[in-house]
């Protein structure tokens, strides 16, 4: 789960463009063909949020972004953050909606409407898009259309974001499970119960699902079975995991919000769950971490910042105050990070050294 608000009651497209996005490859942060979509939550099933081929907007280009179009829905877009994949973008609405949109022109292509807000973000694969409900259920919708073509209820509300891999949907549920879900048919596949709700949303790197509750603890498990790989579980005053993991060169990185809302970011040895390093700050982590060339970004709620880390040891190169809570997940680009917050604006940063 992640709060992705770049506006309260519209969806915008700046420039006249979309950022590109690499596609699912082996987690190392770096994809050697350019994709020009953005097929899921963080792009890729690693979630790393980090593209190498977009080269559109830079450093000397970005300044000079402009509107180009909006699409206002009858409510807020809070949770739900934009796929596009072949021209369209697909994302949700707290107006129990999910939005199928031209991405060149912003016209409504088509509109289909659950039983409660949605605030799970789209995954788009094999003409199917795939989302959750606060009405309990994952949907699968003909990405052309919008018509449905299956739906599978569990037994809470669902706020994660589907991660769809070898034809299986993974999604967690505030029922304490997380679902594999064939994506054809929306058959149980296996379900593994964690100690409380997932609204973390699953990464899938070479075989194995990661995905954090809020028992306090990371899961690894098997992505055809299910089975229990690891879990890594922070006692103390760390607690919820609403971060969904990012994985890349071997390490998974996540967030905590502590009891008392302070929290940590985490690297942990994505084959065993040892604990690498441990970052902790004074405010807690909903952001979802982006990885890019050695460096870990994250934003954070009480303190209103962005912070930027050694991917490998932990250490704090930098950090930038925001002033307002910055629980979105960052994205990079072509030297560029760029990431919202709660007082309605989109950010862009010059990345030091790119």
């Amino acid at each position: 789960m992640k709060i992705a608000a770049l506006c309260c009651l519209g969806l915008l497209l700046i420039f006249g463009t979309t950022l590109a996005a690499q596609a699912p490859g082996p987690c190392s942060g770096v994809s050697k063909t350019a994709y020009v979509n953005w097929p899921q939550f963080h792009s890729d099933l690693c979630h790393t949020g980090y593209n190498p081929n977009e080269f559109i907007l830079s450093p000397a280009t970005v300044g000079n972004l402009a509107l180009d179009w909006k699409y206002t829905t009858e409510n807020v877009i809070w949770f739900s953050s934009p796929t596009v994949l072949n021209g369209v973008v697909y994302f949700g609405s707290e107006d129990d909606s999910v939005y199928a949109l031209n991405a060149s022109t912003g016209a409504l292509l088509w509109k289909f409407t659950t039983g409660a807000a949605v605030d799970s973000s789209p995954a788009v694969a094999n003409g199917s898009v795939f989302v959750g409900s606060a009405d309990y259920n994952v949907y699968a919708l003909n990405a052309a259309t919008g018509a449905l073509l299956w739906k599978y209820r569990a037994a809470n509300y669902i706020a994660s974001s589907p991660a769809v891999a070898n034809g299986v949907v993974y999604v967690g549920s505030d029922d304490s499970n997380l679902y594999a879900l064939d994506s054809s048919n929306g058959a149980l596949l296996w379900k593994y119960t964690t100690g409380s709700s997932i609204e973390s949303s699953p990464a899938v790197a070479n075989g194995v699902v990661y995905v954090g509750s809020f028992d306090f603890s990371v899961y690894a498990l098997n992505a055809t079975t299910g089975a229990l790989l690891w879990t890594y579980t922070e006692l103390g005053r760390d607690g919820e995991i609403v971060s969904s993991p990012a994985v890349a060169n071997g390490v998974v990185y996540v967030g905590s919000i502590g009891i008392n809302d302070s929290g940590s970011l985490y690297a942990l040895d994505a084959k065993t769950g040892l604990l690498l390093w441990t970052y902790s700050n004074t405010a807690g982590i909903s952001s979802s971490p982006a990885v890019a060339n050695g460096v870990v970004y994250f934003g954070t709620d009480l303190d209103e910042q962005l912070y930027a880390l050694n991917a490998s040891t932990g250490a704090l190169l930098w950090r930038y105050p925001i002033g307002a809570l910055v629980t979105s997940s960052p994205t990079v680009v072509n030297g560029m990070m760029y990431v919202g917050t709660t007082d309605n604006k989109l950010y862009s940063f010059h990345l030091p050294g790119q």
